[in-house]
């Protein structure tokens, strides 16, 4: 064993530590690198607790899916992406803007795909705002129409008179008979 410049090397081994301590403060320098990236997109909150989220931040939050996490909506992402995205828009509805213009600027820089809720205007307006409800109507009143027609094409209903023939009297007799018959509980 000898010593160099405060390291004992053993056989060698000095270069391997050597190597080993700078990848490691490599990664230490990289992890913070990203946090701090991260603490930048958040903004203090302005009183004591939690912080409390713009409502036109908010209203754009509830109308994006999340870029970052596929097939979530951006309000229930846990990624660190999804974090700072809300903590942007939120940024942004501090300094006035509207939720539409919040909308559009993250379809603008990620993407048509990530709107959740469909446009309420051109085609988008009558396929999915228009036509559903519309076509729920059409039905219920094909219902109707139907119920009428079946109730129309039975003709009238034979009176009911007060009065049962003997026959008809034994017959009910013996049927209700049976039917009690069937119904009674056997225990064992």
């Amino acid at each position: 064993m000898e010593q160099q410049d405060g390291w004992i090397a053993v056989g060698g081994g000095f270069g391997f530590m050597r190597s080993t301590l700078v990848i490691v403060l490599l990664m230490l320098a990289t992890a913070g690198s990203q946090l701090s990236a991260q603490a930048a997109n958040q903004l203090p909150p302005a009183e004591d607790g939690p912080m409390k989220v713009h409502p036109e931040a908010q209203s754009a939050i509830d109308q994006l899916k999340s870029p970052y996490c596929p097939g979530l909506m951006l309000e229930v992402c846990p990624s660190p992406g999804g974090a700072a995205l809300r903590d942007s828009l939120q940024n942004l509805a501090v300094e006035g803007w509207s939720a539409d213009e919040i909308v559009e600027w993250v379809i603008g820089n990620h993407g048509e795909q990530w709107r959740a809720l469909p446009r309420r205007s051109g085609a988008s307006l009558v396929l999915a705002w228009i036509v559903p409800p519309v076509g729920v109507l059409v039905g219920f009143l094909l219902v109707i129409v139907a119920l009428r027609r079946m109730r129309a094409g039975q003709g009238p209903r034979p009176a009911v008179t007060g009065e049962v023939s003997g026959e008809e009297e034994a017959r009910l007799r013996a049927a209700m008979r049976e039917l009690d018959a069937e119904e009674e509980a056997t225990f064992f």
